[in-house]
Formats: C-alpha cells, sequence, structure tokens
C-alpha cells in the first residue's frame, strides 16, 4: 500500500485525506459556481421583486380604501354600529366561504394537499373555538352599553 504523498508543509498524507481534500475543493467550486449562477439569476429580479412588492402594498391599501367606503355608504342608510357590524360579518362570511372552497380543492387534490387541508381545517377549528367566544363576549358588552 502506498504511505501518500508529502504536502507543501511537508507532512505525509494518506490516499484517503487526499482524496477527501480534493472532493472538498471540487464542492467548494461547484459551491462558487452555484452562487454566482444564482446572484447573475438574481440580480434582474431584484427590481421585479421589489415592483411585486410595491404593488402588493398598494393592493392592500386599495382593499382598505374601498372597505372604509363601503362603510361610509353603509353608514348614510344604517346606524353606525349596525354598519360596521353588517360589513364585519360580511367580510367573515366570504373568508369562510372562501376558505371552505380552498380546503375542498385541496381535500380533491389529495396526497400532500390533502394532509394539508386537514391540518388547516383543524388549526382554523381550534382557533375559532377560542376566539369566538371571546367576541361573543365582546359583542354582548359592547350591545350591553
Amino acid at each position: 500500500m502506498s504511505e501518500g504523498t508529502a504536502r507543501s508543509d511537508g507532512r505525509r498524507t494518506s490516499p484517503t485525506e487526499r482524496l477527501a481534500e480534493d472532493v472538498a475543493d471540487v464542492v467548494r467550486e461547484e459551491v462558487r459556481a452555484v452562487r454566482t449562477q444564482v446572484g447573475e439569476a438574481a440580480r434582474p429580479a431584484g427590481l421585479g421583486i421589489v415592483l411585486l412588492a410595491a404593488a402588493g402594498g398598494c393592493l392592500v391599501l386599495g382593499a382598505g380604501a374601498a372597505s372604509t367606503t363601503v362603510l361610509r355608504v353603509l353608514e348614510t342608510m344604517l346606524p353606525r354600529r349596525l354598519a360596521a357590524a353588517g360589513l364585519t360579518a360580511g367580510y367573515l362570511g366570504a373568508a369562510v366561504l372562501l376558505g371552505r372552497v380552498g380546503l375542498a380543492q385541496l381535500r380533491a387534490a389529495g396526497g400532500p394537499s390533502a394532509r394539508l387541508a386537514d391540518d388547516v381545517r383543524d388549526m382554523v377549528t381550534e382557533t375559532a373555538g377560542r376566539v369566538l367566544p371571546a367576541g361573543v363576549d365582546a359583542a354582548r358588552d359592547e350591545l350591553d352599553r
């Protein structure tokens, strides 16, 4: 068996150590190449990501403004508290409907999607079981005033 080769510092390395060093060098080179490729690919996408984030922010602001407008319109026809309660009920109803349809779609997809749907349903049920009683108590307190 070979005793290995001499290193630049004069120590001898075994073939196993040399192989490990060579593999580590190759891995380092590949990591550098991948890092360079990812950096080059992400650089042009950076502006696009920023623009998409800005668009998302504008969407949220637009939805808030639309909600405020709807509330103001409802307040011209209903007392302020009833208008706010009606709008809130509408949003919650839409959330429940959209959530159920989304979960049904995930379940229909099967596999990991179905398991995700079951997990989300369980989390929502648990959270609603804690939040709804507190909301009912708060509404009762407000109506008693």
